[in-house]
């Protein structure tokens, strides 16, 4: 199973990297056959969104189009996005607005906020509410708040009992990704789908 996990701060050495590499390891754990690739924003500066995306240009081509390939042939996907002053980072909400229905239609995404504080649930519902209306990504009902991040996920072993159950949550959500992806790849395989009538959302 290939599995892309998408670090969503912009920002060098952040928590959200380390916990999105903390999540591979997690993955390669549950299954060896796992196959996690680690697409972390800081290093990918992405050009905005704008209608050139769809002509493919040559700034697409080098930027885009490489990322968009290895999506495309993703089985599953983590959003590790950090909370910044209650709001989605806009590298992320542009990485978003990028991806099509080739590369997140009909899969399954698992949702990890990441928060320095006590907090994190923002990024989740706004996520939930707009993220996927014309890619077709199928949330899932589970998600994982990683808070008082600095203080958690730090090597092999838990730090005290808040890291011990946030490992534990994120082994259990993790998990139901794999099998929500085992179950997916048959409906992305049915005939029902059709993009070229209904490619947007409502």
């Amino acid at each position: 199973m290939k599995i892309s996990i998408i670090s969503g701060s912009h920002r060098e050495n952040s928590q959200s990297s380390k916990v999105a590499n903390y999540i591979a390891k997690d993955l390669s754990s549950i299954d060896s056959s796992n196959q996690c690739n680690v697409i972390d924003l800081a290093n990918n500066p992405l050009p905005l969104w704008d209608e050139s995306v769809w002509s493919g240009g040559d700034v697409w081509k080098e930027k885009w189009s490489p990322i968009a390939q290895g999506l495309t042939e993703s089985d599953a996907f983590v959003f590790v996005v950090p909370e910044w002053a209650g709001m989605v980072p806009p590298g992320f909400k542009n990485f978003v607005l990028l991806c099509g229905n080739d590369q997140l239609g009909h899969k399954p995404v698992m949702l990890v906020s990441v928060s320095g504080s006590r907090n994190g649930a923002y990024p989740i519902a706004e996520l939930r509410m707009s993220a996927s209306k014309n890619n077709h990504a199928v949330f899932l009902p589970d998600h994982v708040i990683v808070r008082n991040a600095e203080s958690v996920l730090n090597g092999d072993k838990a730090a005290g009992e808040e890291d011990s159950y946030l490992r534990g949550r994120m082994n259990y959500s993790l998990k139901l990704l794999c099998q929500y992806s085992s179950k997916l790849s048959e409906i992305r395989s049915s005939a029902e789908i059709d993009f070229k009538a209904y490619g947007n959302g409502m």
